[in-house]
């Protein structure tokens, strides 16, 4: 049986599931072509400095008592087939799992969601561009969304802004695209420096969150709307 191929290991956090304490796996692999991405190393779906999956559930059973849940997050978790299993077994340590998703396989989510408590949502492009600029299908952010608004899971969908890739009225469409599915929670992420001497300016990042309009806008939308600064 393959296993889970782990780039890295968050140890604690208390902002990457919501209302619970939480490590965090970031799984290897990913094929979004996501500019502002903190986790390049993760990209490829090998390394030299992947943890051995017997070497992550002792690190995690260690924690019982200590942490509420685990975050499958990446690179991009539904790449890997071996994804089912690990999440199985986390959480027969007793531990609540969420996962964190482009949406890139819509199959291989839903089979995951019996086992899942809470997911975080990529939502990266205006979804009538998303293949060209993303590598991710239309199709396959539309159809994650419909699965997930069918189950009814808690789940949030956010948007990062890189001002090279985002503007005010982009923001806007993908939120009123998602509003109208019926997206209940919505989050705006700002751009964190990842050391590009490209990168956007304080200026060009903040930007957006000095749009009061748009804030006001995107608060009416949803029941649900949260900026986090970064």
């Amino acid at each position: 049986m393959k296993h889970l191929v782990i780039g890295g290991i968050a140890p604690f956090t208390t902002v990457d599931f919501p209302g619970r304490l939480a490590a965090v796996l970031f799984c290897q692999g990913c094929e979004s072509k996501c500019i502002y991405c903190h986790n390049q190393h993760l990209r490829p779906t090998t390394s030299p400095d992947v943890i051995e999956w017997e070497n992550v559930k002792a690190f995690i059973n260690e924690r019982k008592g200590l942490l509420d849940g685990v975050v499958f997050s990446g690179g991009e978790p539904l790449l890997q087939e071996a994804i089912y299993e690990a999440v199985q077994e986390v959480r027969e340590m007793g531990f609540e799992i969420a996962l964190h998703t482009s949406g890139i396989n819509p199959k291989r989510l839903e089979m995951l969601l019996p086992f899942i408590d809470w997911v975080g949502l990529d939502v990266k492009l205006p979804l009538e561009n998303y293949e060209e600029k993303s590598g991710i299908p239309e199709d396959s952010i539309k159809e994650s969304l419909r699965i997930l608004l069918e189950t009814e899971i808690d789940f949030e969908t956010r948007t990062t802004l890189d001002p090279r890739i985002l503007d005010d009225s982009s923001v806007l469409n993908i939120a009123e695209s998602l509003s109208k599915l019926g997206v209940r929670r919505y989050v705006l992420q700002e751009y964190r420096p990842i050391g590009d001497k490209n990168e956007p300016t304080i200026q060009e990042r903040t930007s957006f969150f000095e749009n009061k309009e748009l804030m006001n806008k995107l608060s009416e939308l949803f029941e649900w709307f949260e900026v986090r600064r970064a």
